[in-house]
């Protein structure tokens, strides 16, 4: 006759505290079924385990030895059951993104995650890049004018900024150079209020005096209004490229606005010994 684990459990709990009452309230039942269990397993052994009084128990001696063989046996083997269980649940990584990034290269790149490795998740928090604040994530890749904070900072590629709008404000305006700075309004990041002069004394436009600015929290808002008409926008390159192989933006000049700005990505902890993470952040580090 086969001895039930479960019958060997309820024994060696009931060994260690000494209580059917207290080995029921671990293994969710009544004292009486584990009394009945482990009588039932007395019988299988043709042993007495306890000696049995009127409110305690104890040992005996052949108990207290099939204890000290048995005990280790059923720790490895919830311990084996515990692992196992562990390695069949789907790992899940959080990873916080600026809204522009999120939606212009990590989302188009993601089915090529997901078929690489389809049993890690993905949990996915969009910021907007002027709110990058100290986050619970995993991983977070940022937007900043110089190095970051962070546990280990990893650069990925730099960004130039370059005026772009749609056609129909390209075929208006663009014949009458950059004259066209000061009759049509200008579209910028309010994280860089100074970036439309910046790029006119690079470009070396004199007498620089726009008509209008219109500053937006979001790029993906800056771009969204240059490609439906508001005016000429400085657009962050290579981030936007989307944007002009299928024309919802046109260069109306080739000259470039080069800063510091960065995308990094931060692990905010040490992830070596999360194979998971590791296998994320090089992804990640590969593609962009």
């Amino acid at each position: 006759m086969q001895t039930p684990i479960r019958g060997l459990r309820s024994f060696c709990i009931a060994a260690k505290c000494l209580s059917f009452k207290h080995a029921a309230s671990q293994l969710y039942l009544t004292p009486s079924a584990v009394s009945h269990q482990i009588k039932q397993l007395e019988e299988q052994l043709d042993v007495q385990l306890f000696k049995r009084q009127t409110r305690a128990i104890e040992l005996t001696q052949a108990g207290k030895r099939f204890y000290d063989q048995v005990q280790p046996i059923i720790s490895n083997l919830e311990n084996t059951i515990a692992d196992f269980t562990d390695n069949q649940q789907n790992k899940t990584i959080t990873i916080s993104l600026p809204e522009f990034f999120a939606s212009e290269l990590f989302v188009p790149k993601l089915s090529e995650w997901t078929a690489l490795n389809p049993d890690i998740n993905l949990q996915l928090e969009t910021v907007k890049a002027s709110d990058q604040k100290a986050t619970n994530t995993d991983l977070s890749v940022v937007l900043a004018n110089g190095k970051p904070n962070g546990s280990i900072v990893h650069e990925l590629f730099p960004i130039s900024y370059v005026p772009a709008c749609n056609k129909k404000i390209y075929k208006k305006w663009a014949i009458h150079g950059v004259g066209a700075l000061n009759s049509v309004p200008l579209i910028l990041h309010q994280s860089r209020p100074w970036s439309w002069h910046q790029w006119a004394d690079k470009a070396g436009v004199n007498n620089f005096d726009p008509k209008q600015i219109i500053q937006f929290d979001s790029m993906f808002g800056v771009a969204r209004a240059a490609q439906q008409g508001m005016g000429i926008a400085l657009v962050p390159l290579p981030i936007s490229r989307t944007w002009f192989s299928e024309q919802f933006l046109i260069k109306i000049f080739e000259q470039e606005l080069i800063t510091n700005d960065r995308y990094y990505l931060i692990q905010h902890q040490d992830i070596q010994s999360s194979p998971e993470l590791v296998t994320f952040a090089d992804w990640v580090k590969q593609c962009f």
